[in-house]
């Protein structure tokens, strides 16, 4: 079976073991190593190349999100920490997790279950793949308003969850998010995210745009038949042609 080569990084001796310890039964993970702050897990990710980081987020020196901002390639990350209100500051692709402390074994197991997942989408090299069961289905699991993602532009960092995300727009190969004032960029084709995102809430509007149904205040007509979708702070978003036709049919206008 395909290994995380994880590292676990918490300034608390007694946190680092316990996660260890509730590592052990999980065959798809290999503890390469510890770290206790920011500067020796910035050493120990050059040095080891983890896939995963169990990341504390605050530590003295630097924080988690410091430690992250340092970092050229940034692995996988779930952070664990005792403060669940760094919950709304961290995404790259589809999230991965974030976890409060005490942490739960069950809890802990969907998060692994979950950087396997995402691992596996970014064909990473961490063998192949495994093989679907024939009896399920290989389409990748659905992301809800609910999910949360881990977004890295720059040196920047934030956790957010996808219902706050007002707008995705394309940028080339990269796809710009739209949310609280905020406009990072993600390595991820807008085509990309309309297979993941729940179409009952998100709808392709263009070749250049998807929209978040919920933060949509109004809808208008253009004279040439277009619609027009009205967003909050006097955003507007035109459908094409097609997708005008297509909106209407679906909500029987």
């Amino acid at each position: 079976m395909p290994t995380l080569d994880t590292l676990i990084v918490d300034d608390e001796r007694l946190v680092r073991s316990e996660l260890r310890r509730m590592l052990e039964p999980h065959d798809a993970v290999d503890v390469v190593g510890e770290a206790a702050d920011a500067t020796e897990a910035e050493a120990a990710v050059e040095e080891l190349g983890p896939d995963l980081l169990l990341l504390d987020v605050q530590m003295p020196g630097a924080s988690g999100f410091d430690l992250l901002e340092r970092l050229d390639d940034v692995p996988h990350v779930v952070f664990v920490t005792a403060y669940d209100e760094y919950a709304i500051r961290a995404f790259e692709t589809s999230a991965l997790d974030y976890l409060v402390k005490p942490v739960e074994e069950e809890r802990l197991a969907e998060a692994l279950e979950t950087v396997q997942e995402q691992a596996a989408l970014s064909g990473e090299a961490m063998g192949p793949a495994p093989q679907p069961d024939p009896d399920e289905s290989e389409e990748p699991d659905t992301l809800t308003a609910d999910d949360q993602v881990f977004v890295k532009d720059g040196r920047r960092c934030w956790f957010v969850r996808l219902g706050e995300v007002r707008l995705f727009e394309a940028a080339g190969n990269y796809t710009r998010l739209h949310f609280d004032g905020e406009e990072p960029l993600i390595h991820r084709s807008l085509s990309y995210l309309e297979e993941r995102l729940d179409p009952g809430q998100y709808f392709r509007a263009s070749r250049q745009h998807i929209l978040n149904l919920e933060w949509v205040e109004d809808m208008s007509s253009r004279p040439n038949g277009k619609l027009l979708a009205h967003l909050p702070s006097d955003t507007t978003v035109e459908l094409s042609h097609r997708r005008s036709r297509t909106f209407r049919d679906e909500m029987g206008l």
